[in-house]
């Protein structure tokens, strides 16, 4: 009964007939062994691989053996399994939060570079009821859904969350692991005490909450080639809030009130100009967002120096490829008086405060290249390509994108 629970919502949301791969998080403990007996279970009757993806953390002394037996399981089982580690100081305070992030980076960075689109992960019903105790407790930690662009960025770029064993609690999926003789890994973090969730762990969290939906997307949007989103004043919290980050390139969302505050704003009728997360909003008749030229603090419209062949994000908007040649690529800002008089009339259709931060692509010996505002893509000369990548990560974020197949 679990595995067919499990597999309906595979069903529903991939794609029966790609050739992509399937990634899975996976650490050896009970519910990712179960995903991962379920997916590969739907993936050899659809003719797809699936590539097992194991995080160590390097925060227990025994990780690498716990790694080393996870890959291991992951072979006997069919899958293809490659580990990833977080390297480098960990952090003193917020650890939990900071691994999190290490970890969702470099399962998305490992998925993208197996051009798998969809990762799969064994959050439960459980881990919601913790998530409520936590957040009754003073965390911030929001609900995971079962479908969902990666949270990271750039690193998740292309990437979406399957989570298809919310309905299911941790018990459950224990019993029937052990009804077919299966152990697994406990990872001995999940009870200390000193940490919010194992702490929810204790306390018995393990009811079946309802899962969270995402809002409507906005009835009307409008994203334009220099990446400024267009919102109808009356638009929800949600679609704001994905839009600021998306039209700012940045990964962390704006607090509550300030959202509330803008939201309140937006449907007063008042005509202004305001800042948030990285984002310059300006309401009118419509709401226009757009990056915010003068907010360079965590290091946007920094420059991005390229190698030939190498791809990067730049200021978490547009991506570039490198051609034969290396590039540098900096904002517009302070530079448009490089560029030809057909190359500044060509960017009059961006809105003015959109212009100072576009992307201005230097390469040595040729003439600087401005963001492209005729299409998605501009080639570079040498080989190279640049993209803006606004318009799928706001499409992403409001829901437009429900399965594998319209990625």
């Amino acid at each position: 009964m679990f595995v067919g629970t499990v597999r309906a919502v595979l069903d529903r949301r991939l794609d029966a007939v790609s050739a992509a791969p399937l990634a899975v998080g996976f650490s050896g403990g009970g519910d990712s062994l179960f995903l991962l007996k379920t997916v590969l279970d739907w993936a050899r009757a659809h003719d797809r691989s699936v590539l097992a993806l194991t995080v160590d953390h390097q925060l227990q002394s025994d990780s690498a053996r716990w790694t080393a037996d996870a890959l291991a399981k992951a072979r006997a089982l069919g899958a293809e399994a490659r580990a990833l580690t977080w390297t480098g100081d960990k952090p003193a305070t917020g650890l939990p939060a900071a691994a999190r992030r290490a970890r969702h980076a470099l399962l998305a960075d490992a998925a993208r570079a197996a051009r798998a689109k969809v990762l799969l992960l064994g959050h439960t019903a459980s881990d919601l009821a913790e998530g409520a105790a936590m957040r009754a407790e003073g965390s911030s930690v929001s609900d995971p859904r079962e479908w969902a662009p990666s949270p990271v960025w750039p690193e998740g770029r292309g990437v979406f969350l399957l989570r298809p064993m919310l309905s299911l609690t941790r018990a459950a999926i224990r019993e029937a692991l052990t009804a077919k003789g299966e152990t697994w890994l406990d990872d001995p973090a999940n009870d200390d005490l000193r940490y919010a969730r194992a702490r929810a762990r204790a306390a018995g969290a393990d009811e079946i909450l309802p899962v969270e939906t995402p809002g409507s997307p906005p009835p009307t949007f409008a994203v334009d080639a220099a990446g400024a989103i267009r919102l109808p004043r009356d638009v929800a919290a949600a679609p704001l809030a994905a839009a600021l980050l998306c039209a700012a390139g940045t990964e962390r969302p704006p607090r509550g009130e300030r959202l509330s505050r803008l939201v309140e704003r937006l449907r007063s009728g008042e005509v202004f100009a305001a800042t948030l997360a990285g984002a310059r909003v300006e309401a009118g008749d419509e709401v226009l967002i757009c990056r915010d030229a003068g907010e360079t603090a965590r290091g946007g419209l920094a420059p991005l120096a390229l190698a030939p062949g190498e791809t990067g994000v730049w200021d978490g908007r547009w991506e570039i490829t490198a051609g034969d040649a290396p590039l540098t690529v900096t904002a517009l800002k302070g530079r448009a008086s490089s560029l030809s008089p057909e190359q500044r009339a060509s960017l009059s259709i961006a809105p003015a405060a959109a212009r100072p931060s576009l992307p201005l692509v230097l390469r040595h010996g040729a003439a600087p290249v401005p963001a492209p505002l005729d299409g998605p893509e501009l080639a570079v000369e040498g080989g190279g390509w640049i993209r803006l990548l606004v318009l799928d990560r706001f499409r992403s974020a409001i829901g437009l994108y429900d399965q594998e197949s319209v990625t």
